[in-house]
């Protein structure tokens, strides 16, 4: 202890939460920055020790985050998602308002076992797709997609960070884990009941707005005649040519097979491949690139047919992570792909001002060919707004990530072992079977998130330590006594939902859940539902963009404004708690 503040620490730990607080609604820093001075400060004063700052990193949730995140990583590369989303798009010819209902009900169930930032980063190039099938604008789809993502996340405890945060607080607080699906009968009442709303007023309270990519001509994507190299050892060989997966897919036609030099054109329902064969057809391509992937094809690009695919493409780009300074990126010379517009927050900005920094939820409209824009998204985490190339998915191990998944899911769900160990094998497993690889998995842990949580739970320490915490529960309870019941908890969620949509979720669910248990205790209630409250309240942001990493992506790639949040999302506030405070307590009920 550096210093020793006495009475006056508890004020000092406000002051230091208020601080922090406010510069999380400037943005001067970066959120997981100002939470990392404030650790400093509370360390340099002496509200908390260097054990404190250990126990923080022994705390569950930060540990099982890390690797849902890797597990979700998997479900990505295996391109489990994506498959489902191809499928759906196929099908709003066919049945347009049935399918845009199973596209938003699977999005919901997804984010139930899924990190909720990779749900929608795959899905926001398939709302465009299926904007532009139906004719409308994506902006009627985007804000509806995050808000039941958010829903989604709330049928189960691996569904979002927040909920593993809030659990994680109430069992160092000492009471009982949540089981994986103890929040699921709410969760589930409150995604129908959102979705219902979301049904009748998103087309009314939205208006059309148009994105970058929607304000550029789209090139049409053409076919390309393709030459493939049967090599040696390859696993087609010996198997009959049209039977084959991959020269199945709607956008491929089979010109021809050339072998030794003889055609066998007219005999290809009787040809069963062998190496040296030459498989001509045409192809997109984006096809043409994906067969560039062995693993998946089996076959080799032969010659210059790769080269004459090459052709540049104007394409929409979303950022999810900051960057330097624009004229220090050197996407020109990298990568031979030019920035030509940007837009943040809805307006345009000035893509040569060399000082630029470019930051999450910027689009940019990027200009080269299909396969260098495709290297510049995998390697600079941009995510295409409209699919550029059939990603080089890794489909064949895509039941091992699901059966991964499952496995983790049921384990909780039985009690077989807590969350924690099973999300780590989990982990491993979808490692050790390459189902994703180590940069790759390792890569899609949020670091910045990881250490805003550990930071908060310091800070919640510091207000523990110091008697704030006692103070802030004894001043609510003393002004929620005498009242029902109901009213307690409603103000609960309320201060929790407010609070959350201009500071972080999970810095919230830190700092409000052991003064929500505090307050139930001193009024004599029980604290389950009141966790509850918190988990739920530090989930449901959707008035603002900022709130919530699902509503910043969105709120650029449809061209919102942000006012559009407020009209939609302050109803869904309102309705969410609504749902959450009458229904939690037939759950969880009040009285002990």
């Amino acid at each position: 202890m550096l210093f020793d503040l006495g009475f006056a620490a508890p004020f000092a730990a406000l002051f230091l939460v208020t601080a922090v607080f406010f510069l999380f609604i400037r943005e001067v820093y970066a959120a997981e920055v100002v939470a990392l001075l404030a650790v400093a400060a509370a360390l340099l004063s002496g509200m908390v020790s260097i054990e404190d700052v250990l126990k923080a990193f022994g705390n569950p949730a930060p540990a099982t985050i890390g690797a849902m995140f890797v597990i979700s990583a998997a479900l990505v590369r295996t391109g489990v998602l994506e498959t489902v989303a191809n499928i759906l798009k196929k099908g709003v010819e066919q049945s347009p308002k049935f399918t845009i209902a199973l596209f938003f009900s699977l999005a919901g169930v997804a984010s139930a076992f899924m990190n909720n930032t990779p749900v929608v980063m795959i899905l926001i190039p398939v709302v465009f797709s299926l904007a532009r099938e139906l004719g409308t604008s994506a902006s009627r789809l985007l804000m509806p997609l995050s808000f039941i993502v958010i829903l989604g996340g709330t049928c189960s405890l691996i569904g979002t960070s927040t909920n593993l945060l809030v659990d994680g607080v109430s069992q160092e607080l000492g009471f009982a884990p949540f089981s994986l699906f103890e929040i699921a009968p709410l969760g589930i009442v409150l995604a129908i009941t959102g979705g219902l709303f979301l049904a009748v007023a998103a087309p009314r309270l939205l208006p059309q707005r148009a994105s970058l990519s929607e304000l550029t001509a789209p090139r049409e994507s053409k076919a390309w005649r393709v030459e493939l190299f049967v090599p040696h050892g390859s696993l087609l060989v010996g198997k009959p040519l049209l039977e084959i997966r991959d020269f199945q897919r709607r956008s491929i036609r089979i010109v021809d097979l050339v072998r030794q030099d003889l055609s066998l054109r007219q005999d290809l329902d009787k040809v069963r491949l062998q190496a040296g064969d030459r498989v001509i057809l045409r192809a997109t391509d984006a096809e043409i690139m994906a067969f560039r992937d062995q693993e998946r094809a089996g076959v080799e690009i032969a010659g210059a047919e790769l080269a004459a695919a090459r052709r540049n493409i104007v394409m929409e780009v979303l950022v999810s992570s900051s960057k330097g300074p624009i004229s220090d990126l050197g996407w020109r010379r990298l990568y031979r792909v030019y920035p030509v517009a940007i837009h943040r927050r809805g307006e345009a900005i000035d893509v040569n001002n060399s000082d630029l920094r470019l930051e999450p939820g910027d689009t940019v409209l990027l200009d080269g060919t299909a396969e260098d824009i495709e290297r510049i998204a995998s390697n600079e985490d941009l995510i295409p707004l409209a699919p550029i190339t059939a990603r080089s998915y890794r489909t064949r191990r895509a039941p091992v990530a699901i059966c991964i998944l499952a496995a983790v899911v049921i384990g909780a769900a039985l009690d077989l072992a807590p969350i924690l160990p099973l999300a780590i094998i989990g982990a491993a497993a979808v490692l050790a079977t390459r189902c994703v690889d180590p940069e790759e998995g390792i890569g899609a842990i949020d670091g910045r998130l990881l250490l805003l949580i550990v930071s908060m739970l310091v800070l919640g320490t510091a207000l523990e330590k110091t008697g704030a915490m006692e103070m802030i529960v004894r001043l609510l309870s003393q002004n929620l006594a005498g009242l029902p019941p109901l009213v307690a908890l409603a103000v609960v969620y309320a201060f929790a939902s407010l609070l959350t949509e201009v500071v972080s979720n999970n810095a919230i669910a830190v700092i409000m859940t052991p003064v929500a248990a505090g307050v139930a205790v001193q009024l004599g209630l029980d604290p389950r539902a009141f966790i509850v409250a918190v988990m739920f309240g530090a989930s449901a942001s959707f008035a603002t963009p900022i709130g919530y990493q699902t509503n910043t992506m969105v709120y650029n790639a449809g061209g919102y404004r942000f006012g559009d949040f407020i009209r939609l999302g302050l109803p869904m506030n309102v309705l969410a708690g609504l749902v959450t405070v009458i229904v939690a307590p037939m759950i969880w009920p009040l009285t002990p």
